[in-house]
């Protein structure tokens, strides 16, 4: 075969799959965007909103009626008819005034909640690690809160606090290692196929690291819980130091792999 059209044949593969890889990632990014709780309780709210300016439209045309029919410029029976409809439309402002309220309290309560990022393909090798780490954030997350009751446990507020912050610290250098191993993933798809075994190699390498970051995460979860479950133990504060420090040194060296 012509050394050229070989050569061509081979950028086509590559830009193709390249192309593919990126269209694939926007359609799940645009599906998870839609999907996000989030998300759905904008439209929620947006929708409530409209409806509520709807209902006061109304209200201030049927209370214009009302006080026409008051000075006598319309007939009484219309009047009639206008003090009912300002009745019901009133109810139905209210309730959609309370609907927004709920749903706005809701959109608060995730605004406190970190913004996560959608779980790598089901293909991916980063798949199962991820949907660990989630996992653990919730748990972690919830242990955390109880913690931090002094009605419920004698742990000091900076140990929890460290914890937390360490958590999440960990868990975005975590993700940072997912990213690479999901960009090299795909060139390894699509890279010809004698030059396919370091990729190979680098999917293994990353996932491996990948691991070892979930398992830490997943042991201060674990410390967090011994300590929520022996609030009363001597040394709460140790316990849950020394899972903070070793998921902290954990993170900075998966940090540093990453670059």
């Amino acid at each position: 075969m012509d050394p050229r059209r070989k050569a061509a044949g081979e950028i086509v593969q590559f830009v193709g799959g390249q192309l593919q890889g990126q269209l694939a990632d926007q359609v799940r990014r645009r599906v998870a965007a839609w999907n996000d709780p989030r998300a759905k309780l904008d439209r929620r709210y947006r929708r409530s909103s409209r409806a509520l300016t709807f209902w006061l439209i109304v209200l201030a045309l049927l209370a214009a009626v009302g006080t026409l029919a008051l000075v006598g410029a319309v007939a009484p029976g219309v009047g009639v008819g206008a003090a009912l409809g300002l009745a019901g439309t009133s109810v139905l402002a209210v309730r959609t005034g309370v609907r927004m309220r709920q749903v706005n309290q809701a959109r608060q309560q995730l605004a406190a909640a970190p913004a996560r990022s959608p779980l790598p393909a089901r293909a991916s090798a980063a798949r199962q690690p991820m949907e660990r780490l989630e996992e653990a954030e919730d748990t972690l997350r919830e242990l955390l809160r109880q913690l931090d009751s002094a009605a419920l446990t004698s742990v000091p507020s900076d140990s929890v606090e460290q914890a937390r912050a360490t958590g999440a610290e960990a868990a975005a250098a975590i993700r940072a290692v997912s990213l690479q191993l999901q960009a090299v993933e795909r060139a390894r798809d699509t890279a010809p196929p004698l030059d396919r075994a370091p990729l190979v190699e680098g999917v293994r390498r990353l996932r491996a690291q990948l691991d070892e970051g979930v398992e830490g995460y997943c042991g201060l979860v674990a410390a967090a819980g011994r300590v929520l479950a022996e609030s009363t133990a001597a040394n709460p504060r140790e316990v849950l130091g020394e899972a903070t420090d070793h998921l902290a040194g954990l993170a900075a060296g998966l940090r540093e792999l990453s670059r």
